[in-house]
């Protein structure tokens, strides 16, 4: 963000994913010039476990460039910072947080909000608001912060879309295969495969998915959006020689689905 405001840019796309922090974008905001204080007035070591301590949240340093820049966070995940479906719960386990750790990164979030919402009128949309807007709890908060500073919030895979001109590039074709490394529940709350399942639909292309292994019914997949979905765990059931033979397996599978839908036609 810094190199970009450097730069000179005045429009500047957050693309936020996968991470390995849950520290509500407290990191991406010191980054930005914020300053988060114990009650002794130290500065707090990084990662949200440490944000428990949190007691002066000093936001006169952000960079006054913010002001003057659209910020623009694209985000596949729609999930609010807090609670059952926020950040902590829903992706701390990905990054090996325990039950206890989940229990801890949620009640650091929250006391990082309440420490933020009486920091005055520094953020663009107050810290409470931000941390209920869809797509606050993407990437381990950082979506929370990008909102408190103004962002707007666009899906991911519909700025991707947009990008790559994908509605152009469908002219022709047969059939659209896309797909990720675990098709599970939480691709349905909005990500990548199910934007393209989605835009490919509505050009009345099927779409097919292909992923290492999936944890969704034929029900799901069909409500989803997909033809069908094929997994390389049917080739090969250990999750430790498919990912090691990935390569091998995807073009194994990518063969014999092609050859299952020119089939079809």
């Amino acid at each position: 963000m810094r190199a970009a405001l450097d730069a000179g840019c005045r429009r500047i796309v957050l693309g936020v994913g996968g991470s390995a922090s849950t520290d509500g974008g407290a990191g991406f905001l010191q980054g930005l010039g914020a300053r988060f204080l114990s009650a002794d007035g130290e500065e707090l070591p990084l990662g949200g476990a440490a944000l428990s301590q949190l007691a002066i949240a000093d936001l006169v340093g952000l960079d006054a460039r913010l002001a003057d820049v659209e910020l623009v966070l694209a985000s596949d995940v729609d999930n609010p910072l807090l609670g059952a479906q926020g950040a902590a719960p829903v992706f701390g386990p990905q990054k090996g947080a325990s039950a206890e750790d989940v229990i801890a990164l949620d009640d650091a979030l929250a006391h990082f909000v309440e420490v933020l919402s009486d920091a005055g009128r520094v953020l663009a949309v107050p810290a409470l608001d931000a941390a209920s807007r869809a797509g606050a709890g993407a990437a381990g908060g950082i979506g929370f912060a990008a909102i408190a500073l103004g962002a707007s919030r666009r899906a991911g895979v519909d700025v991707v879309l947009e990008f790559t001109n994908f509605a152009s590039r469908l002219g022709g074709a047969d059939a659209v295969i896309t797909g990720e490394g675990s098709l599970d529940e939480q691709s349905l709350m909005g990500k990548t495969p199910i934007g393209v399942a989605r835009a490919a639909a509505a050009a009345g292309i099927p779409v097919y998915a292909v992923a290492g292994r999936t944890t969704l019914s034929a029900a799901d997949i069909a409500a989803a959006g997909f033809a069908g979905a094929r997994t390389l765990s049917e080739l090969e059931p250990s999750p430790e020689k498919s990912m090691a033979n990935a390569g091998a397996l995807l073009e194994d599978l990518a063969e014999t689905l092609v050859r299952g839908i020119r089939a079809l036609k």
